[in-house]
């Protein structure tokens, strides 16, 4: 499980694409999200606005990233 620490009250899905670097552009966004599946706190996930905040949980193939606000405990 990877930890990817935010500074905001959350970030959307095309944009922690990016911050991960699993894509380059946000341009790419909306074609990775629908040829990929996509999974956030168990749901599929195909909006690429989607909000993510503290403590949820993506999952992408096999590789689960866990969202952490800085400076709130979890």
């Amino acid at each position: 499980m990877k930890r990817i620490t935010i500074t905001t009250d959350y970030i959307k899905l095309d944009q922690f694409l990016k911050l991960t670097q699993i894509i380059a552009t946000g341009g790419e966004a909306k074609q990775f999200i629908q040829d990929h599946d996509i999974f956030v706190n168990g749901e599929p996930e195909k909006r690429r606005g989607r909000k993510l905040r503290h403590l949820d949980q993506v999952q992408i193939g096999q590789d689960v990233y866990v969202i952490e606000q800085a400076g709130v405990e979890s």
